[in-house]
């Protein structure tokens, strides 16, 4: 069961065709829309501000949303939230992609079809453009994103977009088992690849 908490008579919203894992997180002001993904140990608290989340979104393992007093996080459609990023107070439009561990921070703003590496610090009150890689501690804009990055980013979506289905459909508490089953079908996923193997098959 989803551990989901009302605070001030404030109760999280999920749509129906989103998958929320039962150890995440939902606190207070969230609202999640259709065919998002929220993983496992995800800490959603909207206790201070308000937390949207538009179709087609992912919010992976360990991330977590919170703001100050009066702040949002707002996300748009179809991006990307890579595992452990921290998103504070934070706007992010349509198609964004924060890798993994990133921290972006109080009043940042992120424009659509925006990369920001893992490990970054997007600083406070920074904006991002449109169509752009973003990296470093803090941040900047290192160059425009190209067309095979955004098919990238695209296609990893879809695998989120395919997992939340899945999930719904497949996804069950079970016991492990103490030997391995060679009848038992193991995992055939089709997907995307990590970045680095995308730009070498050109």
């Amino acid at each position: 069961m989803v551990k989901v908490y009302s605070i001030d008579g404030v109760t999280p919203v999920v749509d129906p065709s989103a998958y929320v894992h039962p150890t995440a997180v939902l606190i207070g002001d969230v609202i999640i829309g259709p065919d998002c993904y929220i993983g496992p140990c995800a800490s959603i608290r909207a206790d201070f501000g308000q937390f949207t989340m538009g179709r087609g979104s992912n919010f992976q393992d360990n991330c977590t949303s919170h703001s100050f007093a009066g702040g949002d996080v707002h996300m748009g459609e179809y991006c990307n939230i890579g595992h452990g990023a921290v998103l504070h107070g934070c706007v992010l439009h349509d198609r964004v992609l924060v890798g993994m561990n990133a921290v972006i921070m109080d009043g940042a703003e992120i424009h659509d079809y925006t990369l920001v590496a893992a490990l970054s610090f997007v600083p406070a009150a920074m904006e991002l453009p449109s169509g752009v890689v973003a990296a470093g501690s803090p941040a900047r804009v290192m160059r425009d994103l190209t067309d095979q990055e955004r098919q990238w980013m695209a296609d990893g979506n879809q695998d989120y977009v395919n997992l939340t289905r899945r999930c719904l459909d497949t996804m069950v508490e079970t016991d492990a088992l103490t030997q391995i089953d060679d009848r038992a079908p193991r995992l055939a996923i089709e997907g995307s690849k990590p970045l680095y193997m995308t730009r070498k098959e050109g």
